[in-house]
């Protein structure tokens, strides 16, 4: 009886919507049939076609209905079998750092890159020099992008002596994955004034040899960006134009429709505006500015609409760092962190209580939506405690504040959550590239089983979303639904098997959920009459493969508003984009060797840290300094 039911529902759904679409005597576009249609839409879950026009849907439903709206210049797109659904909208990202990652020397381990060691780190890094010799002579600079010591055989940071066997008269900067730490070598130290005798700034660290003085070339946080933005600055003024072009594309690629630039600066706004009034950008992107760095701006260029693609969207605030980096604030001791830390270290936050409160509060009276990085739970103990005061003394509103990772989340911090309207942005994909290491590591064997807590979420009946955090990895959407459904760590272990979803709830948090906490469920999110075309077609159907292979299903073409942004077929004739684990140094060579070309021998010394810590503060302030952009606190 039920399945009759819904069978007649489904029927009287897709004749209203032909109906709608025939009293105007439209014809479509383009039609989409022969293959599985998954629309995230409860009220008719699939569909067998849907037509297309002017760049929105403009009916949904059965393949003989909807090809009676199809006209004589109507163009019809056979699916082939494969599995069509909305578009992926980026619940967080930094679009800008994508576009950096071919700026850079692979530093990434194994699936995405080829660092195991410091042997192979050091040989990666001797390759991309002779690959890119003249661009290296031009800025007088090597950079490397997405080494992480927990995945290195030695469990370590690389030190200042290990870089120098590369280069001892090239400065060499190396961006840790997670953002929240450089590694660099005595040159570098030498320009930015590091020595025995510079005291470990507000927010930061300057790593120590065994005597507790001299650095050993790691630096944390705000001890990183100073000279983040002095060496950067080398590279030129446009290139932070070319990286959003590349990382929208990147974007493109993985099947996402709608992109996030999770931390911006002023300097930043300004390059994705041009950018986008040029008509630089296939697919939307979404800002964020930090809300410690300019206020006037966020309340200068909010706004709920598009502009060619582009718009403000609120505000970014950070509280803490790095999870796997030891850098996050918790409530309690690291359970065995890798490092010389004292008795009893919990890190440390990148805020004061003070900027904190101070910066929720002018949100919410202002009805700013604000997202907020809070890795460790004693910041999200102080992201709760705010937010309850803020929303005591403006009234709840629809503000839709977000918590970005959430990684140690505590499950009554999940209740309060709840209580609040705080929407989740989690970070499951943390449970396959770091799940081993937290569980020896960060937090032991008992509360790994709780990172990125989606089960406790969906047990509460709550909309969460799940994102990428690019370029910490690929935005690869794959991996994001399969470390969901799967969260299974490198080592092929299960982390919380009580904290895994359906595949269902996995594909809601990346499209309708995260389309929701954009304040965009009108018109992005599922395949409904009405809303945009915007669409992503993978080769097979995530809802019926063995969910042990979700992450060797393919995007194969993503849909903007009816246009297609990418085509794989097209792309690997054409080798345009950057592959996990197989990066070409030829379109690197060749993008690197154009900015510097229009670098020309301007150097930008910048000498002070922008706002905030955080992995997409460290992309910002990278692309700030290539922008040429230096922004006040």
């Amino acid at each position: 009886m039920k399945s009759k039911t819904a069978f007649v529902l489904f029927l009287f759904a897709a004749t209203l919507a032909i109906s709608a679409c025939a009293s105007g005597d439209e014809s479509a576009d383009t039609i989409y049939h022969n293959g599985t249609i998954i629309t995230i839409n409860d009220a008719q879950p699939r569909a067998e076609a849907v037509a297309v026009l002017d760049g929105k849907i403009l009916a949904v439903g059965a393949k003989d209905e909807i090809l009676r709206i199809k006209g004589d210049a109507t163009k019809l797109v056979d699916l082939e079998g494969r599995t069509m659904l909305p578009g992926f909208v980026d619940a967080h990202g930094h679009v800008m750092g994508g576009g950096l990652q071919a700026l850079s020397a692979n530093m990434l381990a194994p699936p995405d890159g080829n660092v195991k060691d410091i042997a192979s780190l050091q040989q990666t890094l001797r390759e991309w020099i002779a690959a890119n010799e003249e661009t290296v002579k031009k800025i007088d600079l090597i950079v490397g992008f997405g080494y992480d010591n927990s995945q290195l055989a030695e469990k370590r940071h690389p030190m200042r002596e290990d870089l120098d066997a590369v280069s001892e008269s090239v400065p060499i900067v190396l961006v840790h994955q997670s953002g929240h730490l450089i590694a660099v070598n005595s040159k570098a130290l030498a320009l930015g004034g590091i020595d025995a005798e510079t005291a470990d700034p507000s927010g930061g660290i300057i790593q120590r040899r065994d005597d507790g003085k001299e650095p050993n070339g790691v630096l944390e946080e705000t001890a990183a960006f100073p000279l983040l933005l002095k060496l950067l600055g080398r590279v030129g003024p446009d290139g932070a134009t070319a990286f959003l072009r590349a990382g929208a594309e990147l974007w493109a690629r993985f099947g996402y429709t709608t992109a996030q630039d999770g931390r911006s600066v002023p300097a930043l706004v300004e390059v994705m505006k041009a950018v986008a009034d040029a008509g630089g950008l296939k697919i939307d992107v979404v800002s964020y500015p930090d809300v410690l760095v300019d206020r006037d701006l966020i309340k200068r260029e909010v706004s709920s609409t598009y502009k060619n693609r582009f718009r403000v969207a609120g505000a970014k605030l950070t509280i803490d760092g790095s999870p796997q980096g030891f850098t996050a604030w918790r409530d309690r001791p690291y359970y065995k962190p890798v490092g010389n830390y004292p008795p009893g270290y919990s890190g440390y936050p990148a805020a004061t209580a003070e900027q904190v409160g101070d910066a929720i509060d002018w949100a919410f009276a202002n009805n700013i939506q604000i997202l907020t990085h809070s890795n460790g739970e004693a910041a999200s103990d102080q992201l709760i405690t705010y937010i309850r005061a803020a929303t005591n003394k403006h009234g709840m509103g629809d503000r839709r504040p977000v918590l970005i990772h959430g990684q140690f989340l505590r499950e009554d911090q999940v209740d309060s959550l709840k209580t609040l309207e705080i929407i989740p942005s989690l970070f499951p994909m943390h449970t396959f590239y770091w799940g081993d290491w937290h569980r020896e590591h960060t937090v032991g064997p008992i509360l790994a089983n709780n990172i990125s807590p989606t089960g406790w979420c969906l047990k509460r009946g709550m909309k969460f979303t799940s994102h990428h955090d690019a370029p910490v990895a690929f935005p690869n959407s794959m991996r994001v639904l399969d470390a969901t459904v799967t969260r299974r760590t490198r080592s092929g272990k299960i982390l919380g098997p009580e904290q895994r979803i359906d595949v269902m709830t996995a594909l809601k948090a990346m499209t309708i959920w995260s389309a929701w906490q954009h304040f965009e469920e009108d018109s992005k999110g599922s395949i409904e009459v009405g809303k945009l075309a915007d669409f992503v077609i993978l080769d097979k159907d995530p809802t019926v493969v063995d969910p042990e292979t979700l992450d060797q299903v393919n995007v194969t073409e993503t849909i903007k508003e009816g246009v297609t942004v990418f085509n794989l077929a097209e792309s690997r004739k054409a080798v345009a984009c950057p592959q996990p684990g197989n990066r070409s140094e030829l379109a690197f060579s060749r993008a690197i060797t154009v900015l510097a070309d229009d670098a020309g021998h301007h150097n930008h010394d910048h000498d002070h840290a922008h706002g905030n810590p955080c992995f997409c503060g460290a992309v910002s302030m990278i692309t700030a300094a290539i922008a040429g952009g230096e922004e006040g606190n």
